[in-house]
């Protein structure tokens, strides 16, 4: 008997921690933004967000994070689909490659960038001879949110291209249908719940850049100024009301986005 209160003491106790971790690590900043957007009343709340300056850097980092989302649906299916369907040297190098902007901190990637079509670079000074500017423009804003946000398509259509069961292709093939309609009638809609919640992940992700864009943007209000910027420019600016303000736009997108990928992925299991 005691050793079974002690055993359900136990596990009393690390579940207890674990809540506390999770309420002082996610609940209380989470309710703290809450709280200070509006600190001061509707009023200035409703202030701070319709400010144009405000408004146009959140519609600006919508309208990029879309972007980069369409090209990472492409882009990471195609990619997901090589790495598991195809074997070729470098496959393991390339597959662990994958995951390198999860490990690489933000402010690198965005060196990077810059480094690699900046105007001093080959591909930045071919660009500006043609017309085209990148960096310092919306293009590198895209090319930043394309390379933080790079893994989550893949990583997520990877296992169900695993499950997939074969046989159902072979029989699609045995019946006559071609390639193209066997993968958009058999694969694609087995790939469509983890294409659509990596690009999920992926928009909300973008839509919270801060290190890789804030070296490539130029910051230039109106035109090149995305919400992050925005809000560490009003804490520089000593307004945190304001920073808070646009921050619940986001940080409410964000809660949008994670219940709509957590209803995907229950209807998933639900229909296993």
């Amino acid at each position: 008997m005691n050793a079974l209160f002690r055993g359900k003491g136990w596990s009393f106790g690390f579940r207890t921690a674990i809540m506390l971790y999770f309420v002082c690590l996610i609940v209380l900043p989470i309710l703290g933004i809450y709280t200070q957007s509006f600190s001061l009343g509707w009023a200035p709340f409703w202030e701070s967000v319709s400010d144009p300056l405000a408004w146009k850097a959140v519609l600006l980092t919508v309208k990029l994070a879309l972007i980069a989302t369409i090209l990472n649906i492409f882009l990471g299916t195609m990619i997901g689909w090589v790495l598991i369907r195809y074997r070729f040297p470098g496959r393991s190098l390339l597959n662990s490659l994958v995951d390198l902007p999860f490990a690489l901190p933000t402010a690198v990637g965005g060196l990077l960038i810059l480094l690699l079509l900046g105007p001093n670079s080959l591909v930045g000074s071919l660009a500006e001879s043609i017309g085209i500017e990148i960096v310092f423009h919306e293009p590198a804003i895209v090319v930043a949110m394309l390379f933080v946000t790079f893994p989550f398509v893949i990583r997520a259509i990877q296992p169900l291209l695993e499950e997939l069961d074969k046989s159902e292709e072979e029989a699609a093939y045995t019946l006559g249908a071609s390639k193209a309609k066997t993968f958009f009638q058999v694969i694609f809609p087995t790939m469509l719940p983890g294409i659509l919640s990596g690009a999920m992940l992926a928009f909300s992700r973008g839509l919270a850049e801060f290190g890789a864009v804030v070296l490539v943007a130029g910051n230039i209000p109106g035109k090149t100024l995305v919400a992050s910027v925005y809000i560490f420019g009003e804490i520089e600016s000593d307004n945190p009301q304001g920073a808070a303000a646009v921050s619940v736009i986001l940080l409410t997108l964000s809660f949008l986005i994670l219940w709509i990928v957590n209803l995907l992925q229950a209807r998933r299991s639900g229909a296993k």
